[in-house]
């Protein structure tokens, strides 16, 4: 094992702030079941509420992602709280199923805003063979923090269901007035230099586009376990209530996991070879539910499953960061984020259909080919990604031109 070097506080603030807002964030899980038992909808028209929140969530990480490089990482991260939290209100409080399919949609618009400059915030600050360790941290505290909500939706949710989004709102606010007061302000030049980066297009490179294909197809697996789980666990004869068990043993696997990443052949590992473990780990994990009969053979599937995403995670935020250039560091990784919003919409669709028709051995023997292929080609297309933007920055440092992505 090797020391590492000491995390900034900025980041280690970051991480506690988020943490405090995911103790709350179990509101949404339970948005279908509000409307059909307050507002007595149908579930299809549940459905389609919550389909409209995820197409919202979409347009919220780009319009955060631009805010976070024009109005700097802190006030992003505030305002995005702020908003969550008056709609997280106005959702506890909504007299209609009109009203509540509005607040609903507003959630959606901002819901995003902050998870950009949170994810810069990072980039800005930490060294580029630090990042993986510390988009590492931030997802092992959310986890954590996960475990806890699990617990307090269970209470709550007993008690009234728009309490739930009472304590959501207030855990915002919470995170909101931490960052605002613990975290650094936001530096003018980068405002300044942010505002004079014309060339800022992630639309049009290519490679960020290919790491969004790529990220698309992780992101519509990832969400099969998040939401076609507990489905599959009752059409194999479990409770889908198991899901939960499921969960909080990915998430101790990845809170325990972390203080390995600092072990020296794993905190080496280039980004391609880490890639192509941490798929063949997935496709292994994934595999086995399509094979497994009872909750302990799900159980060692999830914890192989989980190891291959402690593998992953922030690898790919890390590689985008480093696409980036001066003053677009938010920009590129809204860009790069939406992946989770378009499979927000695509995963249900996929996995309900593999399910109805091919069974939980076919959904996951689906999305364990899925794996393979991710295994094969991101690693390649980190390299095609990487390599060109090298070797521009070394032509332009032996030149004395500015250029070379932002680090």
């Amino acid at each position: 094992m090797r020391g590492g070097t000491r995390l900034p506080r900025a980041v280690r603030l970051l991480v506690v702030a988020r943490a405090v807002n995911r103790l709350g964030a179990f509101s949404l899980s339970f948005l279908t079941v509000l409307i059909t038992t307050r507002f007595g909808a149908g579930a299809a028209v549940a459905g389609w509420v919550s389909a409209a929140f995820g197409v919202a969530t979409i347009p919220s990480r780009l319009a955060g992602g631009r805010l976070a490089d024009r109005i700097g990482r802190r006030r992003t991260i505030v305002l995005g709280l702020t908003g969550c939290a008056v709609a997280q209100l106005g959702l506890a409080t909504a007299g209609s199923l009109a009203a509540a399919a509005c607040w609903a949609v507003l959630l959606g618009l901002v819901f995003e805003i902050y998870e950009p400059p949170s994810q810069a915030m990072i980039a800005d600050v930490v060294a580029p063979d630090e990042q993986v360790r510390a988009y590492g941290l931030l997802n092992a505290a959310l986890a954590a923090a996960g475990m806890g909500a699990g617990l307090l939706a269970a209470g709550l949710g007993r008690w009234d269901l728009r309490q739930l989004f009472v304590v959501d709102a207030f855990t915002c606010l919470l995170c909101a007035l931490i960052v605002r007061l613990c975290l650094p302000a936001d530096r003018r030049v980068a405002t300044v230099t942010a505002a004079r980066a014309p060339s800022v297009a992630p639309w049009r490179d290519r490679a960020l586009l290919r790491m969004l294909a790529a990220g698309t197809l992780f992101a519509v697996v990832y969400l099969q376990i998040m939401l076609t789980l507990p489905l599959a666990l009752d059409h194999g004869g479990l409770s889908p209530a198991d899901a939960g068990l499921l969960f909080t043993a990915s998430a101790l696997t990845i809170a325990a996991g972390q203080p390995l990443t600092r072990w020296r052949r794993l905190s080496t590992l280039s980004a391609p070879v880490a890639f192509a473990v941490g798929h063949l780990l997935l496709a292994v994990g994934l595999a086995g539910y399509g094979f497994a009969h009872g909750l302990l053979a799900h159980l060692a599937s999830t914890v192989v499953w989980s190891v291959g995403d402690l593998l992953l995670v922030g690898r790919a935020y890390a590689v985008v960061a480093g696409l980036a250039p001066p003053g677009g560091k938010g920009r590129y990784l809204a860009v790069y984020g939406t992946s989770w919003g378009i499979a927000g919409v695509a995963a249900p669709l996929v996995g309900t259909q593999l399910l109805e028709h091919a069974g939980p051995a076919g959904l996951w023997g689906v999305m364990a080919l899925a794996c393979l292929l991710l295994a094969a080609l991101q690693p390649a297309l980190v390299r095609a990604a990487t390599l060109p933007r090298a070797h521009h920055e070394l032509r332009s440092r032996a030149a004395g031109l500015p250029g070379g992505p932002a680090h």
